[in-house]
């Protein structure tokens, strides 16, 4: 049978049409978890499709491969290897499991060090990381921050002075902290900004500036050989992908600033997820409707863009953060066998904030030309002291834009005629703690790997990362490498007066 025709030649209701036909959609459409409100009922979603989709998974083996992933069983099978962040939380192979809880005991002694005085008075972190060693604990620390956090941290990822600069002139030298995070130990971009930081600390008198230096890699004996005492280096596993990462030793900038307990939090609530995924059946598994839209939207409707819009200031940079999880994992041209793919593969992630976005991109939204499925994310309690007014207003606009997306407006004026029938899917959330936000990343991790699994592609590689890498390193070492005409003549622009 070909699952993907009967797919993809489901003959689509209005989305109105399917809440006037059953009156039970919001019910059979939305699911808790965690603390967590999923609505998927603006989608075009219905109970035969549900069913096509289901009956797809189960000759694509979904069920085994997420227990091949939440087991430790080689999944990653380009680099012959598994893909053990769950294991980070407590769920997968025994013995990764325990490695795991063992090497966050030494994360959180030397948490417990530092806050005790044992490297010196500190005030100031600087965490240097790109891509996944980055993003993700940024994130971390945007969402959960308290605003009276005993150390003031800076994130540093882009090889672009203006990056650094600035907060080399706001930080105390004398009391400032370096986290270095690079999974291979190797990354260039992150040690180019790490030698510029320990050159501006000998600048600014200080005597050992690799006494305060940790490190955060799947390389210990390379950040030994780079000169960080081995109590100062905290590893993890190498089946563990770096944007799934922030559940090891990637985390520590959180653990130290935010608190141990609140660490321990975001993976518990990561470790919920987990469980949901592995034992809900794949008509109510959160993480796989969710897939199942989004293919939906991908090969029968043929969007190319996924929006995703933040309605908390708390959750700006979650975007940013799914782009990485989702276009690096999926953005696959072949399968995992290595044949041309044939159909669509991640989606472009792209979104904002709102209630920011309203004012920008939501016109397009409304009556462009470009069906872009919608995902909107809100929060019940506000996370400042303000007016109520303030919080009211934020989520009222929220549910606002998704009712209008999908009901619209008809009018003579074909200006003022809004299509309706835009899909959106609504995630609520009741508070935003660690555990809340672990859960919440778990899902989206456990949806990018349904939807790679429904496309038969491996999630776990990023050889299309590489290459680019290549050709600017072959760049910077220069030796006479010629390049196209076109970038020939940007060098020579670029570099010379």
């Amino acid at each position: 049978m070909d699952h993907w025709n009967a797919i993809e030649t489901h003959p689509a209701s209005p989305i109105k049409a399917l809440f006037d036909t059953n009156p039970d959609r919001v019910e059979r459409l939305s699911f808790e978890q965690s603390g967590i409100y999923f609505d998927f009922s603006k989608t075009h979603m219905d109970s035969d499709l549900l069913e096509k989709f289901t009956d797809l998974a189960r000759a694509r083996d979904l069920a085994g491969k997420i227990e091949a992933l939440t087991t430790g069983a080689i999944i990653n099978t380009s680099e012959g290897r598994a893909a053990e962040h769950t294991a980070e939380r407590g769920i997968g192979d025994e013995t990764s499991v325990h490695h795991a809880r063992l090497l966050r005991s030494r994360m959180q002694a030397l948490v417990h060090a530092i806050d005790a005085g044992a490297l010196g008075e500190i005030e100031y972190i600087i965490h240097l990381g790109i891509g996944g060693s980055a993003l993700g604990p940024e994130l971390l620390l945007e969402a959960l921050k308290l605003g009276d956090e005993k150390y003031e941290t800076a994130v540093i990822s882009n090889i672009d002075g203006c990056a650094l600069e600035p907060v080399l002139e706001r930080f105390d030298a004398d009391k400032t902290l370096i986290v270095i995070a690079s999974k291979s130990f190797t990354t260039a971009e992150t040690f180019l900004n790490a030698s510029s930081v320990l050159g501006w600390m000998r600048e600014q008198g200080v005597t050992d500036p690799f006494g305060k230096v940790v490190a955060l890699t799947a390389n210990p004996e390379k950040a030994l050989e780079w000169g960080i005492d081995e109590s100062r280096i905290l590893p993890f596993a190498e089946t563990v992908g770096g944007r799934y990462s922030l559940w090891s030793s990637i985390g520590f900038i959180a653990a130290l600033t935010l608190g141990i307990e609140v660490f321990d939090d975001l993976l518990a609530g990561a470790a919920e997820m987990d469980r949901h995924f592995q034992s809900a059946p794949l008509h109510e598994n959160i993480p796989v409707i969710a897939a199942f839209c989004d293919q939906y939207y991908s090969q029968a409707r043929g969007c190319e863009t996924r929006a995703v819009f933040a309605y908390d200031e708390r959750l700006r940079l979650l975007p940013v953060y799914l782009q990485q999880l989702e276009m690096e994992s999926n953005g696959k041209s072949v399968t995992s066998e290595g044949k041309p793919l044939g159909r669509h593969s991640s989606p472009i992630i792209w979104g904002g904030v709102g209630t920011d976005a309203q004012h920008a991109v939501f016109q397009l939204l409304h009556q462009g030309t470009h069906l872009v499925p919608t995902e909107f994310l809100a929060v019940k309690e506000p996370g400042h002291s303000l007016s109520e007014e303030h919080h009211r207003g934020l989520l009222l606009n929220c549910f606002a834009q998704a009712a209008a997306l999908m009901a619209g407006q008809t009018s003579d004026d074909g200006n003022r005629n809004y299509p309706g029938d835009k899909p959106s899917v609504t995630i609520l959330l009741d508070d935003l703690d660690g555990r809340k936000l672990g859960a919440l990343i778990a899902f989206y991790e456990h949806r990018t790997f349904v939807n790679a699994m429904l496309l038969g592609i491996n999630p776990f590689d990023q050889f299309g990362v590489e290459l680019g890498k290549e050709t600017a390193n072959a760049l910077l070492a220069g030796g006479g490498t010629m390049m196209d005409p076109s970038t020939e003549i940007l060098k020579s622009r670029a570099f010379t007066a």
